[in-house]
């Protein structure tokens, strides 16, 4: 899942939700050198991004995908599965989207973030552009895909992933929920017994 769907797993934890986004900013195994707090985000960040490469689900879906989207079938899931969330929200959340999303952008950024300038700029132009906020329409999930696309280092037609997405709707919904049913208690219980 993209950015929304990190914020998600975070346990509504607005700290955690920014050292989870820092986790993707983060190579290595050794994360001694990061505060606890910010280790418990990287380590959540990779939990929830291993659980979705090797969900048997994920791997139905990506198959189906993999001849139009070859080499960024994942890539384009995890932009339609924030669409998804986006748009199946009240499904998911207590919060309504609009109220999730200014809260996560109205909560401090630590100073720690201070030593890593390129992340601190990325949340900052996130919060100020409101690329959250976009989440659940059309515009913002191609913006997603145009976006991602030139960031990748080989040549690849995710811009037109929005457009094999509605190929594909009723199929890939179906194949979210289905995730959905499995992740959240996963999580939940991830969550529960990280605190102990």
């Amino acid at each position: 899942m993209n950015f929304l769907g990190h914020l998600y797993f975070s346990n509504n934890n607005h700290a955690l939700m920014h050292a989870n986004l820092f986790g993707d900013f983060v190579k290595g195994s050794d994360l001694s050198k990061y505060p606890a707090d910010i280790q418990k985000g990287i380590i959540l960040h990779r939990k929830i991004d291993d659980y979705i490469d090797q969900h048997p689900t994920i791997n139905k879906l990506k198959h189906k995908l993999s001849k139009q989207l070859p080499k960024i079938n994942s890539i384009a899931i995890d932009l339609y599965f924030d669409y998804l969330l986006a748009i199946h929200w009240s499904k998911y959340h207590s919060s309504p989207l609009s109220e999730f999303i200014n809260q996560f952008e109205n909560s401090p950024l630590d100073k720690y973030y201070n030593k890593h300038p390129y992340f601190k700029l990325t949340i900052n132009k996130m919060k100020e552009n409101k690329w959250l906020h976009f989440s659940d329409s059309i515009y913002g999930l191609t913006k997603s895909c145009v976006g991602v696309s030139k960031k990748i280092s080989f040549e690849n037609n995710l811009s037109q992933a929005p457009i094999i997405f509605f190929e594909h709707r009723e199929s890939v919904q179906n194949y979210f929920f289905e995730f959905m049913t499995k992740a959240i208690p996963f999580f939940d219980n991830y969550h529960l017994n990280f605190k102990n």
